[in-house]
């Protein structure tokens, strides 16, 4: 199997935006990965346009939340305003990628879903100032609201597309059934999942309805919120202001078991000459169906190994073993604590 050509292009599910394999999501430079800094994050994300990203993925809601949900609210649309400072002059560069759906609550103490129409509409205007552009070039839905039938957010949304402030829409971490129906109504670009050898959920059902319906996935934690870079240790710990503190994949017991197939990963990465996190990348995006990757990182350095991954070759063979090594079920614990789980739950 030869290597992904990193300077071709996929197309979105769109006729019109095709980005390279792998992108570059921006949540961690304003929250859920410990203290940011911005201006070394603005200059991560303006060296990765140099390097050959296309694809910037962000949320209005990134910035706004911490770990623990009942915090005081912070930062709202920090991450869209970070990625508008480090475009300036370059928007053509760039596939813009944003959500919307999180909002600060009544009582301002932790964040509430919202897909009633009028609220897309006013949530695409603020993201449209924030990121300082006049279109959008993919616009998710980031979280149901099992309040609000899906026709009705998604026909908001296609308005949006009438009205030239959004190019294609997404969905993130929806069920198959819900994408049918949103499709219907709408034609969807792409479907947002974590997906990674360390979680393969999507492949059970959802993967097949995207190749189906000509929906690209875009899988983001692609490397295991970086336990398939081979950089942890059994014994890691995770400080104030970071996601992995309260997961349940990151406990120390979930931790030990987890991090054996990498083991295997890092082995093989080491026979191949390349990083176990560019063999993970690689493996995902030689999958049967149109995926596209959006690691995150706050350093340049990372950005360009992971661009690497496009130069890694896989055979049938390889492919296999891995998918072997990290067979549905071999990860233990639930992907997101349940503060966080909710969200998901309800997609």
């Amino acid at each position: 199997m030869a290597a992904i050509d990193g300077s071709a292009t996929v197309r979105l599910g769109h006729p019109d935006l095709t980005v390279r394999p792998v992108g570059l999501g921006c949540m961690g430079m304003s929250q859920h990965y410990g203290p940011g800094d911005d201006a070394a994050s603005v200059q991560t994300i303006r060296t990765a346009l140099d390097l050959g990203v296309d694809h910037l993925d962000t949320s209005d809601v990134y910035g706004a939340s911490d770990i623990t949900w009942g915090v005081p609210i912070r930062g709202f649309g920090h991450n869209e305003e970070l990625i508008a400072a480090a475009i300036a002059g370059r928007r053509d560069d760039v596939v813009l990628a944003t959500k919307f759906a999180a909002k600060i609550n009544e009582t301002h103490d932790g964040i509430a879903i919202d897909g009633r129409p009028e609220y897309v509409t006013a949530a695409c205007e603020a993201s449209l100032r924030r990121l300082g552009t006049d279109v959008i070039d993919l616009y998710y839905y980031h979280r149901l609201d099992a309040g609000v039938p899906i026709e009705d957010t998604v026909g908001a949304m296609s308005e949006l597309v009438a009205a030239g402030k959004v190019r294609a829409i997404g969905l993130s971490e929806v069920g198959p059934q819900t994408l049918r129906r949103a499709h219907a109504v709408h034609p969807i670009t792409a479907l947002q999942s974590e997906y990674s050898l360390w979680e393969r959920g999507i492949e059970a059902e959802i993967a097949g309805v995207c190749r189906e319906l000509g929906i690209t996935v875009v899988a983001y934690s692609p490397l295991g919120r970086s336990a398939l870079t081979g950089a942890l240790t059994p014994d890691a710990t995770f400080g104030p202001g970071d996601l992995r503190a309260t997961n349940p994949r990151f406990t120390t017991e979930n931790l030990r078991t987890n991090l054996a197939p990498v083991a295997a990963l890092t082995a093989l990465a080491e026979e191949k000459g390349c990083r176990p996190g560019q063999l993970a990348l690689a493996w995902l995006l030689s999958r049967p169906w149109d995926v596209v990757a959006i690691p995150g990182t706050k350093r340049a350095e990372y950005v360009a190994e992971n661009l690497g991954a496009t130069n890694v070759a896989l055979s049938a063979d390889e492919s296999a073993y891995l998918a072997e090594v990290f067979a549905p079920g071999t990860i233990v614990g639930e992907r997101y604590a349940p503060v966080h789980a909710r969200t998901v739950a309800a997609s």
